[in-house]
């Protein structure tokens, strides 16, 4: 069975933005139950919580080849990790 390809930068970066964009919407809900956790996205969705950045991003890289996928802090200052996410090993 032939390999799909990779996406491209822009379509992992447009996945990203729309990962964080969700993210801001949810966070005042996230902040009274995950505050200080790091949220795996995936389309728009949350995946799941976990304690550092690197473990979300070690879970994300063994389950998503494609790297459709994002990391976010629940904190009170919403920060876009964008790419981080993906520098993580």
């Amino acid at each position: 069975m032939a390999r799909t390809a990779k996406p491209t930068r822009e379509i992992i970066q447009n996945a990203v933005d729309k990962n964080y964009q969700a993210f801001r919407k949810l966070l005042p809900r996230l902040l009274e139950t995950h505050r200080g956790q790091f949220a795996l996205l995936r389309d728009e969705q949350i995946i799941d919580f976990f304690g550092t950045a690197q473990e979300a991003a070690a879970y994300a890289q063994s389950s998503f080849d494609d790297e459709m996928y994002s990391v976010q802090e629940v904190t009170d200052t919403a920060v876009d990790l964008g790419w981080f996410s993906h520098a993580v090993h």
